[in-house]
């Protein structure tokens, strides 16, 4: 059982997919705690109200942002954090943070790395005129939505789609693929080769994944 905290700027909603993966035992972790840089976020709100730990430390308190990552730091050690997961944690990290936690970092994008790092991604698949988008789970490193690729989701492009629509169909799958990725990283099932991430997991195995992943039960 591994202790995870998670990051969160705003409302939370793949913390409480994470969240409701680890109460019903598919995940084999537990959140210790939930860090925000901004008071008064939603998702502090639903962690309270699951009786998990949190903390606000606003990033404009700090004069650099090592000094605001060395603060997480301190925090994430007291809690004897194992994974960190970032949930729509709206800041670039510093080395202090990646370093401390090398491959037990995770964070989810919603585009398909990668094509369309950084933001607006889901506008940016739109105009491009693009025929699949989905979402990322990549283990964090210090380029921007750059380190070695856990799992991904393809999501179609239907005619018609605009920025709204789409961001809403990918974030279903984020609530799918998000917990799967943890569930990998706490099982110890994700060997990292240079930029590969190699799955200590069987074909038969990767193949039911991939069916529980893309098997949304929507039609168009």
């Amino acid at each position: 059982m591994k202790n995870v905290a998670i990051l969160v700027s705003g409302r939370g909603s793949n913390m409480v997919a994470l969240l409701g993966a680890m109460e019903r035992g598919e995940v084999p972790g537990r959140c210790v705690l939930v860090v925000s840089n901004v008071p008064g976020a939603p998702a502090l709100e639903e962690a309270g109200r699951r009786g998990i730990p949190t903390v606000v430390l606003p990033h404009g308190d700090f004069p650099t942002r090592e000094d605001h990552d060395s603060a997480i730091l301190a925090r994430l050690m007291e809690a004897q954090v194992d994974v960190v997961c970032l949930a729509g944690y709206m800041r670039l990290l510093s080395p202090i943070l990646i370093h401390a936690f090398r491959n037990r970092l995770l964070n989810i994008h919603p585009a398909l790395l990668p094509a369309f790092p950084g933001l607006h991604v889901q506008r940016k698949a739109v105009e491009h005129g693009v025929r699949f988008s989905g979402c990322t789970v990549h283990l964090v490193d210090e380029e921007v939505d750059h380190g070695p690729i856990v799992l991904q989701a393809v999501v179609p492009l239907w005619p018609g789609d605009d920025e709204a629509a789409l961001s809403a169909r990918i974030l279903k799958f984020e609530h799918r693929l998000y917990p799967a990725a943890l569930k990998l990283v706490c099982e110890e099932k994700c060997v990292v080769e240079g930029r590969r991430v190699r799955l200590l997991i069987s074909d038969e195995e990767y193949r039911n994944l991939l069916r529980t992943l893309m098997d949304t039960g929507e039609t168009r």
